[in-house]
């Protein structure tokens, strides 16, 4: 299993969408964010008529026997509220920053037992956070206190159910499900931003496999593909991870991908979408008048750190994000 290239493409999973050029809280596209994977709590769902899901299910096939291994993890993100003001109650709310939402990366892991265990006795595993809030001093150049930051962290229910049933002596289909068993404290009036800081962000899965394989439910074996289309997917779709033709990691994903999906080697870093060109963005970065810059290094430290790796880019890295021919092969008049 190549750990290093799976974690590249679950990252960018994780943060798709996070924020988008030109990366600054006030533009139109951040007003309102987190649109990939988003589990709401159940009776804020339920209040929305199913609109807004609460749960998402994976299912996948398995080529293995009774003594396959099967760990799971989920990760998602999780909203942080944070509101900027200034040290001097003189000040009027105009003169403070707005509030901007934040995230921190959580996880779920659930290490299955064998197979044959795990049809007659499903697993689950509860996440429980709880509410909290911290405060952070914003000094001038002198070290004088300016202002303060508060993070705000509403509480959070989360449940993760793992089972497998058995189709024949060695093909077994995997079922998970990821589950938001919180709520909202008025559902039928709550907000959808109310609702995102109870919310799983950005979900997705990681299962690994130790003494069998997983089925391509892109690219199925001919006798297999009765059973793939018995698999019923809420929310995700599963691809195979890894180095090509290796079938021990499955990425439950809450965007469309093909199996394998990589990042390009020539990509700097994360720009937070996906399906952009890294050269497009990185040049209309560059292109932010300084009140841009400004706003966006101020608000968001990922933001910043996205400004500062673009404007120390060298040459050479901008000349490779210009393009590369990749999976060259000759043509038929080559052939002759």
């Amino acid at each position: 299993m190549n750990v290093k290239s799976i974690e590249e493409i679950a990252n960018a999973v994780l943060y798709e969408g996070y924020m988008l050029y030109p990366y600054r809280p006030s533009s139109v596209k951040n007003r309102q964010r987190w649109n990939f994977g988003v589990v709401y709590p159940r009776n804020y769902s339920e209040a929305q008529h199913g609109t807004d899901p609460w749960f998402t299910r994976t299912e996948c096939l398995v080529q293995g026997s009774g003594q396959t291994r099967i760990t799971v993890k989920v990760r998602f993100l999780q909203a942080i509220s944070r509101t900027a003001g200034r040290a001097h109650s003189s000040q009027t709310a105009e003169q403070q920053s707005p509030p901007w939402q934040e995230a921190t990366e959580r996880d779920v892991i659930v290490e299955a037992p064998r197979l044959d265990e795990l049809v007659y006795a499903p697993v689950s595993q509860v996440m429980e956070l709880p509410p909290g809030e911290s405060t952070e001093s914003v000094c001038d150049r002198d070290g004088r206190i300016t202002g303060q930051i508060v993070r705000t962290q509403e509480p959070l229910l989360a449940r993760v159910a793992l089972s497998a049933s058995q189709i024949n002596d060695d093909l077994y289909k995997i079922m998970l499900e990821v589950a938001n068993q919180g709520s909202v404290a008025d559902p039928g009036t709550s907000t959808r931003d109310c609702a995102v800081m109870r919310s799983l962000l950005s979900a997705h899965s990681i299962l690994s496999i130790e003494g069998g394989e997983f089925v391509s439910l892109l690219d199925t074996p001919e006798e297999l593909k009765e059973f793939a289309a018995q698999c019923k997917n809420v929310g995700t779709w599963p691809v195979l991870v890894g180095e090509e033709n290796q079938r021990d990691a499955l990425l439950s994903s809450p965007i469309i991908l093909y199996d394998y999906p990589k990042i390009a080697p020539e990509s700097a870093g994360d720009l937070f979408d996906g399906t952009e060109i890294d050269e497009i963005l990185a040049l209309r970065i560059l292109t932010l008048t300084e009140d841009e810059k400004h706003e966006m290094r101020h608000g968001d430290e990922r933001a910043r750190q996205i400004l500062e790796r673009t404007e120390a880019l060298p040459e050479e890295q901008f000349l490779k994000l210009h393009g590369v021919l990749r999976g060259m092969r000759p043509t038929s008049e080559d052939q002759q």
